[in-house]
């Protein structure tokens, strides 16, 4: 299966290099890549007659919601069909590619090797984002012109979707640091790879993905106790952080504050945010059922626009109102089961797991999951293709039953 794994590192890759995959032909490549790799799955199985079927625990309320937008189609209750189907094609790529994921990360080696590729992926990205801040020229690349402007980061538009990266990258290299499990001649490049998305992270100076990361540190505190781990190995992580905020310090702090009060004026204030949040509300209190239809707030929200300042809203920066708005009832169950079996288990899995190893990277993937859906109170990071698929990997990280393997990674002592 490394056909599936380099597969989907690579999808991953290229959503966010892609600028998140948000436009229609970066979203069209991520459908047709993971419709490639289930065709490649399913050859594959048919004439290697290999291992059974893993079905991840997430994936059943995943496929319900993607239900919930096909009855929409079907009986016609969606108020603009075509931005339903844009939609609801790509969360039946999720749902392959969750599904692939499934059947390529079964044993311990394999989710070292997805860590790995994380860490590293965030560390260039991070790179990249620090040298676009530090010389920035108005354009992403440096070539590409904005046309409908933003706040851009790295490769995003949004920094505070930069962020939202940022958020699921780092606590998969600090937690096997603070819990021990990184050998010790790994330790200083592992530190690195964590060490500079943290710095990029507080330079992009997005408001909801610091308090995010404040969020994840006590978290993972929280998860060191429950599994009696820390001690001399939480002084690891500790350090770490010290050294992130001494680059930060270095790089520019006043820079960053500066960036950080005078960009507010191109984004949303607090008031705006709570008339969209309310107005959101009110298109759920009229189609309460089955919503307005994945992916229609754009289209319906003008009607209940009570603070309407010239702008297109095209998210509620709410991605729980949002979803409410759009699928209704019948889509909050499916978003509600997800988030209980995503904490249930993951939790479950990470107090169960006697292979401390394992316990490490899991509680990576857990932290992770709560630093994004903490976000996600105030803006629209599970909206942006390339987040929501490494929300889903490093969600099905934290639930799954890793199988041992034999090759070592991180240290156990």
């Amino acid at each position: 299966m490394k056909f599936l794994r380099a597969g989907i590192c690579a999808l991953l890759a290229f959503a966010v290099l892609t600028h998140g995959a948000v436009e229609e032909w970066s979203a069209a490549v991520l459908e047709i890549g993971a419709s490639v790799l289930f065709l490649a799955w399913a050859l594959s199985s048919l004439f290697s007659q290999e291992e059974e079927l893993h079905i991840p625990s997430l994936l059943p309320p995943l496929v319900l919601l993607t239900g919930v937008g096909a009855g929409q189609l079907l009986f016609h209750t969606t108020l603009y069909a075509y931005r339903t189907r844009m939609e609801l094609q790509l969360l039946l790529t999720y749902a392959i590619l969750l599904f692939v994921a499934g059947q390529a990360y079964r044993t311990l080696a394999d989710w070292r090797g997805f860590v790995w590729f994380v860490m590293s992926m965030g560390f260039a990205v991070a790179v990249f984002g620090i040298l676009q801040h530090l010389t920035f020229n108005g354009k992403l690349y440096w070539f590409r012109e904005m046309r409908y402007g933003g706040v851009p980061f790295g490769p995003y538009v949004n920094r505070n979707h930069f962020a939202g990266l940022m958020e699921m990258v780092i606590p998969v290299g600090l937690a096997p640091l603070v819990f021990g499990k990184v050998r010790r001649e790994r330790w200083m490049m592992v530190g690195l790879l964590t060490l500079l998305p943290i710095v990029a992270l507080f330079l992009a100076a997005s408001r909801g993905g610091i308090i995010a990361f404040l969020v994840e540190l006590l978290v993972l505190g929280l998860l060191l106790g429950l599994r009696r781990s820390g001690g001399k190995h939480a002084l690891a992580g500790g350090l770490v952080l010290l050294l992130a905020l001494l680059l930060v310090s270095w790089v520019g702090v006043q820079e960053a504050l500066q960036r950080f009060a005078t960009l507010q004026t191109l984004e949303l204030n607090s008031d705006k945010r709570l008339s969209m949040a309310r107005d959101t509300w009110h298109i759920f209190l009229d189609y309460p059922l089955a919503g307005s239809g994945l992916g229609t707030l754009q289209s319906v929200f003008p009607k209940y626009d009570t603070l309407y300042d010239g702008k297109l809203v095209n998210h509620a920066h709410n991605d729980y109102l949002e979803a409410l708005a759009e699928t209704g009832i019948l889509g909050g169950i499916c978003c509600g089961l997800f988030l209980a079996l995503l904490l249930v288990r993951g939790l479950r899995r990470l107090l169960n797991q006697e292979n401390s190893a394992a316990a490490a990277l899991q509680s990576g993937g857990l932290v992770g999951c709560v630093g994004i859906l903490v976000h996600s109170l105030v803006d629209f990071n599970l909206h942006i293709p390339s987040n929501a698929l490494l929300f889903l990997l490093v969600a099905y990280l934290a639930t799954t039953g890793i199988l041992p393997s034999p090759r070592p990674f991180y240290a156990t002592r």
